[in-house]
């Protein structure tokens, strides 16, 4: 066997190549629509555990504060989005998905699961399940947040 074909079996080089497909369909499928991935991971955290401050979403979603802002910032404009001083401390913001918010992280959803459907088109459910398994199995091991 010649070293690229050796490379090509490697788990490491699959998944990087597969996550570059998995991106440009994410992307192409956003865009199109005039949104970017970040918006709904905010999103749908928001929806999940309802209002948190701009540092805590970032950690959650880990999305670097300074991409934090600039994803808020567009959120807020488009109404997606609130941001208040925190009660409790008001040098911290608190941010909540409005209703607005809750119809588009909807239909980003929709989209997601369109592109799920499209990237992994030659796994049948049980596999698709299985991989999903196996893939969070492996981030949990090695990511710090999990």
């Amino acid at each position: 066997m010649t070293g690229p074909a050796r490379v090509a079996a490697l788990p490491s080089w699959l998944l990087t190549q597969t996550a570059a497909h998995a991106h440009r369909l994410i992307v192409e499928r956003l865009s199109a629509i005039g949104a970017r991935g970040y918006d709904y991971r905010v999103l749908a955290s928001l929806d999940e555990h309802g209002p948190t401050s701009q540092a805590e979403l970032g950690r959650g979603t880990g999305i670097h504060l300074s991409d934090m802002v600039g994803c808020l910032n567009d959120l807020e404009a488009a109404g997606y989005v609130e941001r208040s001083p925190d009660p409790a401390d008001r040098r911290r913001n608190v941010v909540t998905i409005t209703p607005a918010g809750r119809a588009r992280m909807e239909r980003l959803g929709t989209e997601a699961a369109l592109v799920q459907d499209d990237l992994l088109a030659p796994l049948s459910p049980d596999e698709r399940d299985q991989l999903a398994a196996l893939l969070a199995r492996l981030l949990a091991h090695h990511d710090a947040r999990a």
